[in-house]
Parts: structure tokens; sequence; C-alpha cells
């Protein structure tokens, strides 16, 4: 064997080790990413569907609960399509939105906990324990 060749044996599986770590990170973290986007969406539009049906003159909150749980239940992150989970936070504002005449604006506020959804292969990684919120906002006319 050429004494060249015998100086350079092994130095493929160095360089494999080294981008496959990275290949491994960049990975994981459009998982993550992605994931996150998803949630950010499905919560965004069940915002706005609560927000939708809370607009109507004959609207209560049971029925914007409703409409935001079955958003949710249909993107998969929440287990019933009647009530929310307990992860997620749901306002609105004002306070008397069922009163108010027409034309003023309704603001539906969905939060949840970033560490209560499943897929954040990352996270084994991170030296912060700080926790992360998903908020979705849509604001509304009264009609």
């Amino acid at each position: 064997m050429p004494r060249r060749l015998r100086l350079r044996r092994g130095s493929q599986l160095i360089e494999l080790s080294f981008a496959i770590f990275v290949l491994l990170f960049l990975m994981l973290g459009m998982i993550e990413f992605g994931y996150y986007f998803f949630v950010k969406h499905s919560m965004q539009g069940a915002a706005r569907e609560g927000c939708r049906t809370a607009i109507v003159p004959s609207a209560d909150s049971t029925a914007v609960t409703k409409a935001v749980a079955a958003s949710l239940n249909a993107a998969g992150l929440n287990t019933s399509s009647i009530t929310l989970d307990s992860k997620y936070t749901m306002s609105l504002t004002p306070s008397n939105w069922t009163s108010m005449s027409s034309g003023g604006s309704i603001t539906l506020e969905l939060d949840a906990s970033w560490s209560a959804f499943g897929v954040r292969p990352l996270s084994q990684f991170r030296k912060d324990t700080g926790d992360k919120t998903i908020k979705a906002i849509t604001v509304m006319r009264k009609e």
C-alpha cells in the first residue's frame, strides 16, 4: 500500500463524525421550529374562529369556547371539541363584550405554554429552563 494512502486512512470517519453532529442538530432544529409554527398557526386559526363566533350579537362565552376548542381539536392539539385543555388560557376583552353595541372591537387572546406540547427534540440540549409562551391574538368588530 502506498505511503500516501496509509497516512489518510481514517480521516473520512473523523470528518463524518463532525458533519453528522452538525446535521443532527440542524435536523432536530427543523423539526422543532416546524412544529412550533404549526402550533402557532393552529392557535391563530382557533383564535380567529372564536373571535368570529364572539362578534355575532347572539354569542355567549360557551359558544366561543366551543369554537376555539373545535378548531384546536381539528388540528389535533386539544382532546375535546367542547372544552379547552388546561394548557390553554383564553381571554376576551372587553369584559362586557356580550352587551356592547355593534362596531366595538372584541379581542380574543389565546395563550399556551410551549412546554405543554410534545415534540421538542432540542429541549434535551438546552440549559435555559425558562418556559416560552405561544400567543394568538385576534381583533374583530362586533356586528
